[in-house]
């Protein structure tokens, strides 16, 4: 299999700053050094982060790394980026843990990168889980681990995040059903134990203006997939209920429209769907298959829970 490697580039990121009497500065917290930067004021940020940074608060470590890595109110400096944002991933920043490797990844330190993402992944953060992942498929400075590779994919395009969405439709056309669904199982307990990070209170950390884009290789398969098995339903199942919400469930990406179709087929009489009707979406040399009609991502969530196991994800229909 002739897969690519993964390229990304860092865009925004997350930090606050400005300049005062250093008296004034002993007493001053992360949060009014986010203030300043939120001011434009960055020479005060730097100046209240950098003694609290030193001291051990990872916040403003990480912030302080964020600025070097910017060039706001400090020179760019990658080395000293890269050494602030270390010193918060060792104290377990899981912002610094996800920006650091992804960091180092970009500069060409691949097994340094692979160091902090997967400790990220593992806490759940998404754009660590899609590196990782794919890190995972393609074999890139890790032994390849398809399974794992979806099962963090997957978490990732749950969590929203657009080009993992697109990375795990390549990888259906890729992986049998069965490590699929063995991957959506390891893929829910992960996410029982380690819940996203977006559940938890926001730290003291810059937000950047926008969020950081990550382009990932597609993973692309040496032959088409098998085309799932389908059961034929023993009656048509009639829609009980309009279904005109506009979150859909995907399903699967396949090499032929007629494999989506016997997958639709084969799980049309699941009560998660009932009532919810196919949208085969074309996708360069694949057809998607998605469930339309929800009213809500709850409950498409709820729907790709309750097909035990079935590859899916929740995404919102245009």
């Amino acid at each position: 299999m002739d897969m690519k490697s993964i390229r990304f580039s860092l865009l925004a990121a997350l930090v606050l700053a400005s300049a005062a009497p250093a008296g004034a500065i002993q007493a001053k917290s992360v949060r009014d050094g986010i203030e300043a930067w939120q001011r434009s004021d960055y020479g005060q940020a730097i100046a209240i982060w950098r003694p609290l940074a030193t001291n051990g608060d990872a916040d403003a470590a990480f912030n302080l790394g964020q600025a070097y890595r910017l060039g706001r109110g400090v020179p760019v400096d990658l080395s000293a980026a890269k050494s602030w944002l270390g010193k918060a991933a060792r104290a377990g920043h899981l912002d610094a843990q996800t920006t650091l490797g992804l960091l180092l990844f970009d500069s060409g330190d691949r097994s340094g990168a692979i160091q902090w993402l997967k400790k990220a992944a593992e806490r759940g953060e998404p754009r660590a889980m899609l590196v990782y992942g794919t890190a995972l498929f393609n074999g890139d400075n890790v032994p390849r681990d398809p399974l794992m590779a979806y099962a963090y994919v997957s978490r990732a395009a749950a969590q929203g995040l657009e080009p993992a969405k697109s990375t795990l439709s390549d990888m259906d056309g890729a992986l049998p059903v069965e490590v699929r669904r063995r991957a959506i199982e390891i893929a829910l307990q992960q996410s029982a134990d380690h819940p996203a990070p977006g559940s938890k209170p926001a730290r003291n950390v810059a937000k950047p203006p926008a969020k950081m884009a990550v382009k990932t290789a597609t993973p692309v398969p040496a032959k088409a997939p098998a085309p799932v098995a389908a059961e034929k339903p023993k009656a048509a199942l009639a829609a009980t209920t309009a279904a005109t919400g506009k979150w859909r469930i995907q399903l699967g990406a396949f090499s032929k429209r007629s494999s989506a179709e016997d997958l639709f087929r084969k799980l049309s009489g699941s009560a998660a769907i009932a009532g919810h009707p196919p949208v085969y979406v074309p996708a360069g040399a694949v057809t998607r298959l998605q469930v339309g009609g929800f009213a809500t991502r709850a409950a498409a969530a709820a729907a790709c829970t309750a097909l035990k196991g079935q590859a899916c994800f929740p995404v919102e229909g245009k």
